[in-house]
């Protein structure tokens, strides 16, 4: 297995974990996972270090590769929501179809 170290101190990618996506070192949080949870939810910092369990600087760390790496990041998002998206409609939820045969 071989883990690329980056210019980002507590930033690393390894092609055999969560795909090669870049991520917290010793951890499976990507920085795409903490720009979503920084970004799009609103969470803090410091809220993210106490959930996950990160130092402070991890978090910038992951923050600092984002914003340096923003449209690789932003299109690899992108192309996550895509195929998300394209499986709930190949794979209807089971739940909601139950409920519609009950109502229905």
């Amino acid at each position: 297995m071989t883990t690329v170290l980056t210019t980002y101190k507590h930033i690393v990618q390894t092609p055999e974990i969560v795909g090669g996506k870049p991520r917290i070192a010793g951890h499976r949080i990507t920085v795409q996972n903490v720009v979503i949870w920084h970004e799009q939810m609103g969470y803090s910092i410091e809220e993210i270090a106490s959930l996950y369990n990160l130092t402070l600087a991890e978090v910038h760390s992951a923050l600092a590769y984002y914003f340096d790496h923003k449209d690789e990041i932003d299109r690899s998002m992108t192309e996550s929501e895509l195929f998300a998206e394209e499986m709930r409609q190949k794979t209807p939820s089971l739940l909601a179809k139950r409920l519609y045969e009950r109502t229905g």
